[in-house]
């Protein structure tokens, strides 16, 4: 079995993170995990300059689990480990697959921009490491053991298709002239209209797209592939009663229907699979927006055609 790297932005001590990595480790994996000391959520991709960072070892007697607690956010811990941590405090040790949660609450349409569970991938893909970020659509941690079960599935069929050590870590090699690569602003002929399905799993393994899944409460057992939907966070603002202070949070959220959006599966009680690009529009690693589409349009029911 390959390691794997697994972080959070619900804090280390996190049942849910504790309980993915319990059985991962009882299917045979070998864990590595680095997550924040404290719960950061909503941090989006925040990161600590300028300040000395705590490391602490989490005693774990278990073999091939090893845990580290980091007195910082959720990409500060993916950089730590990523970009020297793993070589200085665990020599040898390389990760196949980076896997973000499962976050406690879901992380759909523009949770895409704030959550700290997604930015830990984002940031892993922007390292050139393959990645995961996998979100429990419920705030109440009983019942979570299905979304246990279906990011087990997503990360073994993930697995599956990747190489044994990542060729693009800290990404030695850059090919802006890849197929799966935006040619923005030039209009080009489609290169991998060819073999998009080697597109695809190429822009996962070098980092460029990451997966974003969502396990909803009902889950039916069954996965979609999806795009970011529609939802709005409505009166979200608080104010004490002489409004020098405010808090921010949700007092109801709205949802406007979208065909194939990750909010419309999760109403279905259907884990959604999203292909979100590591970086961002215009950046000459851009995964290419039509290739993006293709696996949309070409995986009706099920997980993302390019993983099947």
């Amino acid at each position: 079995m390959s390691w794997i790297l697994l972080t959070n932005d619900d804090g280390i001590e996190a049942e849910s993170l504790q309980d993915l990595v319990s059985a991962l480790h009882e299917r045979g994996h070998k864990c590595v995990v680095f997550a924040p000391s404290e719960n950061n959520s909503a941090v989006s991709m925040k990161i600590s300059l300028g300040k000395p960072l705590t490391v602490e070892r989490i005693d774990d007697t278990r073999e091939n689990v090893h845990q580290f607690s980091i007195g910082g956010t959720p990409c500060d811990c993916v950089i730590a480990a990523l970009d020297g941590g793993l070589q200085k405090l665990l020599p040898g040790i390389m990760p196949k697959l980076v896997v973000s949660g499962i976050n406690l609450g879901p992380n759909m349409s523009q949770d895409a921009y704030h959550s700290g569970t997604i930015a830990a991938a984002r940031e892993a893909g922007m390292y050139g490491m393959p990645a995961i970020a996998s979100s429990w659509s419920s705030f109440d941690p009983e019942g979570m053991e299905i979304a246990i079960e279906a990011t087990i599935k997503l990360i073994e069929v993930a697995l599956g298709l990747l190489p044994d050590e990542p060729a693009n870590l800290n990404r030695p090699h850059i090919d802006i002239d890849a197929p799966h690569l935006t040619s923005w602003p030039n209009k080009s002929p489609q290169s991998w209209s060819s073999e998009p399905i080697k597109a695809l799993r190429d822009s996962f393994a070098a980092g460029e797209i990451f997966l974003n899944l969502n396990v909803p409460r009902d889950w039916t057992g069954d996965y979609a592939s999806t795009r970011l939907g529609m939802r709005w966070y409505r009166n979200a603002i608080t104010f004490s009663n002489d409004t020098s202070t405010f808090q921010l949070g949700a007092a109801s959220i709205d949802v406007d229907a979208v065909d194939r959006g990750d909010v419309d599966s999760d109403e279905l009680g259907i884990a959604s699979v999203s292909c979100l690009p590591s970086w961002p529009q215009t950046h000459p690693l851009e995964a290419d927006a039509e290739l993006l589409a293709w696996s949309l349009l070409n995986s009706p029911n099920g997980l993302p055609i390019w993983l099947k």
